[in-house]
């Protein structure tokens, strides 16, 4: 079965949100340097970079069947106005290495392209090698831009992709 790829809403989709990310505790360990709290599902559906507007980036899900395997964040006009910014992909952890973060980041890029954003950026931290590795080979790379997060001591390095030089995915069962 191939994945399906959705907008997310906040009022129906909030509690696959919050079942995401108590699946996903390791990262935001690592993220955040202690477990989320309530509050964290909430603010995925109105987070977003300096700048950008909230009613106009997405909030993805890819689904596995009826269940939701990854969310992720998409902003424009950061931090260029016609760059996008991917501020959050994350899978839940028994769906990683299975292919879903490549349909997933496609897919992202395929929106990003059709809003017309010529470079797509987003944040990977330092101690997150094997995410690093996953971006790497989704072919970003490093800008030279990195800032050290104040309250967790991460390092969060910016990586970027021209979106012009990768072909569109085709045959996922995908809607914007």
């Amino acid at each position: 079965m191939k994945p399906l790829i959705r907008r997310l809403d906040p009022a129906a989709d909030l509690a696959l949100v919050v079942a995401l990310y108590d699946q996903a505790a390791d990262y935001w360990l690592l993220a955040d340097r202690e477990p989320h709290g309530p509050d964290k599902a909430a603010a995925f559906f109105t987070d977003g970079p300096p700048g950008s507007d909230a009613a106009l980036s997405y909030r993805m899900g890819i689904f596995d069947g009826e269940t939701l395997a990854g969310v992720a964040e998409l902003s424009f006009g950061f931090p260029e106005p016609s760059d996008a910014y991917l501020g959050l992909m994350i899978l839940s952890a028994g769906f990683r290495g299975k292919g879903l973060g490549k349909a997933f980041v496609q897919h992202l890029q395929d929106l990003a392209r059709g809003r017309g954003a010529r470079r797509m950026y987003l944040g990977v931290l330092e101690e997150n090698p094997r995410g690093r590795a996953f971006w790497t080979r989704e072919g970003f790379q490093d800008t030279g831009v990195s800032r050290r997060d104040l309250d967790t001591g991460h390092l969060m390095v910016r990586l970027g992709k021209d979106l012009a030089e990768v072909p569109s995915a085709a045959g996922l069962g995908r809607k914007a």
